[in-house]
């Protein structure tokens, strides 16, 4: 973000405004990380915030502090438009492309509100007036905790921004696994926990509420994991009878691909759930090293992301899809060697 940018954005924020902050639809832990994180920066300077989330969230992110003042707008879409339409500053966190808000998508483009863009992201569009947007960064909470370093604040960051800074760039690198994570990051971690950021209380809340039927599906997930060694590939599949079965819950399989990359030798991972609702089979990829998932899930599955994590999606069955998985794979020949 040029330095002319932050100039009028700090004159922005020099005086009281209506602010609402939008993470994407499906929000992980870093779009709710960093959208409270930012919540209680602007609170603290005077503005009216309020956080509007497209749809609900994993249940282990709900004992971040600020998580009670979330508005979900499936659930509450009236008293949302109203925000939107009162917003003088709409801040969009964690994607760069309207269409990823779901059904907030018309309201937020039929806004007069200055939008303001903080995403780590390949190819942002156009939206906003304002965009720092950074694809080598290793989250969107380390661009908002760098972005309050572009303001001058660092001071202002209390114990509750440092918690849902720390717990966004902790998800979206794989516990600081991940090739985004760079020294940098590590810096920023440091400064968050001098901050206040309890680090193991965090990676227990986290990481460490598993119940038993969520245990039981990771176990009906394992029994599923297919390799093949051939093309360094694992995958694993649930079908929407099996997560019911396990009276599956919003984020219950988060982390579940990454089984598969801890096999020796694998450097993809995949795993495909069905959703009867939609009526797709909604992916996530995962590598490691220079295999490069964002472009392999454009290619192929309608989707997108990073270059070692991405998502994508498919209209087909679950058994055509992964015929169709498999046969792709035959064409990289980087996953051959």
């Amino acid at each position: 973000m040029i330095e002319q940018a932050i100039l009028e954005i700090t004159a922005e924020l020099s005086q009281a405004k209506n602010i609402v902050i939008v993470p994407h639809k499906g929000p992980d832990g870093d779009a709710i990380g960093s959208t409270l994180g930012l919540m209680h920066f602007l609170k603290n300077k005077g503005h009216k915030v309020d956080v509007i989330a497209p749809n609900d969230y994993p249940r282990f992110l709900k004992w971040l502090p600020g998580n009670d003042d979330v508005i979900i707008y499936e659930k509450d879409k009236s008293n949302a438009d109203k925000l939107i339409n009162e917003a003088d500053l709409v801040f969009a966190l964690d994607f760069n492309h309207l269409n990823r808000v779901g059904d907030m998508q018309d309201i937020l483009t039929a806004s007069q509100a200055v939008f303001i863009m903080i995403d780590h992201h390949r190819e942002p569009s156009d939206f906003a007036n304002y965009t720092y947007s950074d694809a080598e960064m290793s989250s969107t909470c380390e661009m908002v905790y760098h972005f309050i370093n572009k303001l001058r604040a660092v001071e202002k960051i209390t114990p509750e921004i440092a918690t849902c800074l720390y717990s966004g760039i902790m998800t979206d690198t794989g516990s600081f696994r991940f090739s985004a994570t760079s020294a940098e990051t590590h810096r920023v971690i440091a400064k968050l926990i001098d901050k206040g950021a309890v680090n193991h209380e965090i990676h227990n809340n986290i990481f460490d509420t598993f119940n038993e039927n969520r245990l039981q599906l990771l176990g009906t997930a394992l029994q599923n994991l297919r390799v093949k060694p051939e093309y360094k590939t694992a995958y694993i599949s649930l079908t929407q009878e099996e997560l019911d079965k396990h009276n599956f819950q919003k984020g219950d399989t988060e982390g579940f691909v990454n089984y598969g990359l801890s096999i020796e030798g694998v450097v993809f991972a995949v795993i495909f759930i069905e959703n009867k609702q939609e009526e797709i089979i909604k992916i996530s990829f995962r590598s490691k090293g220079n295999f490069n998932v964002n472009e392999f899930a454009r290619a192929h599955f309608e989707g997108g992301g990073h270059n070692n994590a991405a998502g994508g999606k498919s209209q087909l069955s679950m058994e055509n899809t992964i015929v169709k998985f498999n046969s792709i794979l035959t064409e990289y020949e980087e996953l051959k060697k």
